[in-house]
């Protein structure tokens, strides 16, 4: 088939030119290129075409939700659709009346918590004030850990909330596992097939497709270890060490505040008793302890949990709740209390979802450390029914990984969590290991010879054993890197001494740092410190600035929508 001049707005030249190529071409590069062309804007066709309008907010902590916006947006304008791409803490709700195509992309943080930067918004949403949205349609994706009891509730909530208002679903709300790049790409074609009403190929930049070091935990780097030590003293109860991993050759790149995801395996010994407990109502595969070796086998998600009772006709684990079980036990508890279970081996494997990667905060500056990364991280080792369990990752690491080893990894970046380039000044609020992003911050301030405030306050059980790169902040502190440190060690005294108690002590001169622009971060436990150092900031600027809780509450929502009150929390 060929054009001619009488059927084509073409002329004679560019006719030859289109009859040579067309002919050469497969369907899959005949797909692309129709694809490329629609991307491609076209002022003089569309003129008079109303343009199509999506507006996408991002609900994100660790800035996968935030990636994934991106992506969204990128694919949506190659299908000629004007989108704004925003997150929740910058999004003006007075707009939500303006919109008429909404896409919610929002994980969910703790306990079913929404992510810090999407508080304001959601709590607007969830108001009275909220305006009804007959107008508009919308879809959410929710991103999430099945592990935790209220898997993707932020997105959920979004989903329902919108509803409530009277706004039309152009999808059915998407949740994602920890594993959520497939259903996420499924979530994003939909999208742009309703409303773009057309299946555009992904169409990859120059410099995605020449990049020699896209890392990621589907194609990580194996990083070499070069070094390894423990940062306790002799005599702590702890085991926290320092990880030093060569990123020579791999051309990968990594700001302060950024993770490195570790791919890790199972333990040995669990897997082979793992293996050992199981009975299929078919052959046992002779790989079945390889396949368990990255299978998720340590902890008894919810999804997991109600599943295995499909295959279950014991009455006593029937009638038992998730809530009441799960803490501490692993699949092994399940299989050696309450089996046989009745199934094959597809069946059971079918129910495991992969080992999620293991995120830990990034305790170097590459300025000082152009081709390594440090890490800092504590043993997870605990007793339950008299069987002592280890952290997947942490325990590999301590007990099997040494120095020449290599660990596959990735770098995952977090931009709610980031260094201020400028003379800002910073507070930096950490327990344990949670002060690891903050030596990445001092170490970069070392390098760019930065001598601005810079405040820590950082605390652990005992300063002779737990004071965690103890000669690091003293030489900062001689340089001037670091200005200030506060130090809580909570068993060094009759009475518990944590961060909060010091932020307390020092409620003046805070809330000057406050009142003079200052970010504030914290890294740390999630379920107490974190809540402990959130409830001590609002007394402090309560009673510092003589205000109400309503107005305190308001100063630190300020604070957190200008990226002044920055959290890395787990």
């Amino acid at each position: 088939m060929s054009i001619a001049t009488t059927n084509s707005p073409f002329n004679e030249a560019q006719i030859q030119l289109l009859n040579q190529l067309l002919p050469s071409l497969d369907i899959y590069q005949k797909a692309w290129l129709a694809g490329y062309i629609s991307a491609t804007p076209q002022a003089d066709i569309t003129s008079n075409v109303e343009t199509k309008k999506v507006t996408v907010l991002y609900a994100s902590q660790t800035g996968n939700s935030q990636q994934l916006a991106e992506t969204l947006g990128e694919r949506l304008r190659q299908a000629n659709v004007e989108t704004t791409v925003v997150s929740t803490a910058k999004f003006k709700t007075n707009q939500l009346k303006k919109l008429t195509n909404l896409i919610v992309i929002a994980s969910t943080h703790g306990e079913g918590e929404p992510p810090d930067n999407a508080i304001p918004f959601y709590e607007f949403l969830h108001s009275s004030r909220a305006p009804k949205l007959s107008h508009l349609n919308y879809a959410v994706l929710a991103l999430g850990d099945s592990s935790y009891e209220f898997f993707c509730k932020t997105g959920a909530d979004f989903d329902q909330q919108l509803e409530k208002l009277g706004a039309k679903r152009l999808i059915s709300r998407v949740d994602c596992d920890v594993a959520y790049e497939e259903d996420a790409a499924r979530f994003i074609d939909d999208i742009i097939e309703q409303v773009a009403q057309v299946n555009v190929p992904t169409i990859q930049s120059n410099a995605t497709v020449n990049e020699a070091s896209v890392y990621t935990k589907s194609q990580p780097f194996y990083a070499e270890v070069v070094d390894k030590f423990v940062l306790n003293g002799r005599g702590s109860s702890k085991h926290t060490m320092h990880i030093e991993l060569s990123l020579e050759g791999a051309n990968l790149t990594y700001e302060p505040g950024d993770s490195v995801g570790i791919l890790s395996k199972n333990n040995a010994a669990l897997v082979e008793q793992v293996a050992a407990a199981l009975t299929f109502t078919d052959e046992k595969p002779e790989n079945l302890q390889q396949q368990l070796v990255t299978k998720e086998i340590t902890q008894l998600t919810k999804p997991l949990f109600e599943k295995l009772k499909n295959y279950s006709k014991n009455e006593a684990f029937l009638a038992l709740a998730w809530q009441d079980y799960h803490y501490g036990r692993d699949l092994l508890d399940v299989l050696t209390t309450y089996g046989p279970f009745e199934w094959t081996s597809e069946q059971f494997l079918a129910l495991l979802r992969d080992l999620p990667p293991r995120l830990y905060s990034i305790a170097s500056s590459q300025l000082a450390n152009e081709e390594s990364v440090h890490l800092t991280i504590s043993k997870v080792a605990y007793e339950t029914d008299g069987r002592e369990r280890l952290g997947v990752c942490s325990g590999q690491i301590a007990e099997q990984i040494e120095v020449g080893d290599q660990l596959p990894i990735y770098i995952h970046h977090n931009p709610n969590f980031s260094l201020p380039k400028d003379e800002t000044p910073i507070i930096m609020i950490g327990a344990g290991t949670g002060v690891a992003p903050f030596r990445s911050f001092i170490e970069e301030r070392a390098e760019r010879q930065q001598t601005s405030d810079a405040w820590l306050f950082f605390g652990d059980q005992h300063f002779v054993t737990d004071f965690l790169y103890q000669t690091d902040w003293q030489q900062w502190l001689e340089d001037g890197a670091l200005t200030d440190i506060s130090l809580a060690f909570s068993r060094d005294q009759s009475t518990k001494i944590y961060v909060q108690h010091r932020l307390a002590e020092q409620a003046e001169k805070v809330y000057e740092w406050l009142q003079r622009g200052a970010i504030i971060y914290v890294c740390g436990d999630k379920d107490a410190m974190a809540k402990d150092v959130e409830q001590t900031l609002l007394t402090i600027i309560k009673e510092q600035g003589a205000c109400t809780d309503e107005e305190a509450n308001a100063y630190l929502t300020e604070l957190r929508q200008n990226n002044r009150y920055q959290r890395d929390v787990y």
